[in-house]
């Protein structure tokens, strides 16, 4: 009886999940070449073409398509059985805060990873506003917070530096608009960054939408009714940037990480998936828009 390499499959479902070869290695941390040699290795030992390398990109073939299943439980019940046995230790509650417009991509990812990795550790997620989020951490309501800022505050840590753009509707004139027709919402951090260069500008601008709901937000720029501003790579699917050039330039906005001090040890493996994962955004930051 041949008994299949768990190492093997793990890479396997990493490819699969990640849809390439070099995402995956940065995922396992592994290099490339390693994660390409486990791949062939387990191509060998079944005698079936897994990956389909024909085109750009990596696909699965119907054998890997039949094994994906397989060898995702398998990698998974390895990691509980691991998980329950030895890390006894890692049990309790992180509370993860968050601003609404970059929870995606990378926190379904975290809470997934943590869920797998550490089984005992419940994961509670907050979406908020920057400042709420860092008022709430200060008394110690929430363990963990990311931040969209001009820079981080104290016992903060910079991951990833984001242009601040203007968006509306596509194919919209908005922007056109004299005075400008402007969307915010009232606990915004992007606010006053915005009013403050659009005044030093001397641009000609009105408050056409002032609310508390995002969503509010939302449809009237989707209507064309006013613009907004928004970290590039970051703002809803129906949404267009308005050309450079066009509109005040709204600088840089760093997307920044606070850990609590209170639970040092079991917040550690999140602050690091989390720095992990906004690395890769800053290598690839196309990947922020899926």
């Amino acid at each position: 009886m041949r008994n299949l390499d768990l190492t093997t499959l793990r890479s396997f479902v990493a490819v699969a999940d990640a849809g390439g070869v070099t995402r995956a290695a940065g995922f396992l941390n592994l290099t490339q070449s390693a994660v390409s040699m486990q791949l062939k290795r387990l191509e060998e030992m079944l005698g079936l073409a897994l990956l389909d390398r024909s085109g750009r990109g990596v696909a699965l073939t119907p054998a890997g398509e039949q094994l994906l299943k397989y060898a995702r439980r398998m990698v998974e019940m390895n990691d509980e059985i691991y998980a329950r046995l030895t890390r006894q230790e890692w049990e309790g509650e992180i509370v993860l805060g968050v601003p609404h417009d970059i929870v995606y991509p990378v926190i379904p990812r975290i809470m997934k990873r943590m869920q797998r990795d550490y089984p005992r550790v419940r994961v509670q997620l907050i979406s908020s506003y920057t400042s709420d989020l860092k008022e709430q951490f200060a008394r110690g309501a929430i363990d963990v917070i990311l931040t969209t800022e001009s820079a981080p505050g104290e016992g903060g840590e910079a991951l990833l530096e984001v242009p601040l753009r203007w968006f509306g509707a596509p194919g919209g004139t908005a922007w056109r608009s004299k005075p400008l027709r402007i969307a915010f919402s009232r606990r915004c951090g992007f606010r006053p960054v915005a009013i403050a260069q659009m005044e030093r500008e001397g641009l000609d601008w009105e408050l056409a939408v002032d609310s508390e709901m995002d969503r509010t937000i939302e449809v009237s720029v989707s209507a064309d009714l006013a613009v907004t501003p928004i970290l590039e790579g970051h703002a809803p699917q129906h949404f267009e940037m308005i050309p450079q050039g066009v509109l005040p330039d709204l600088g840089l906005q760093q997307i920044c990480l606070y850990g609590s001090a209170a639970k040092p040890q079991i917040i550690a493996p999140m602050l690091e998936m989390l720095r992990s994962e906004f690395c890769t955004l800053r290598r690839r930051p196309e990947l922020a828009a899926e």
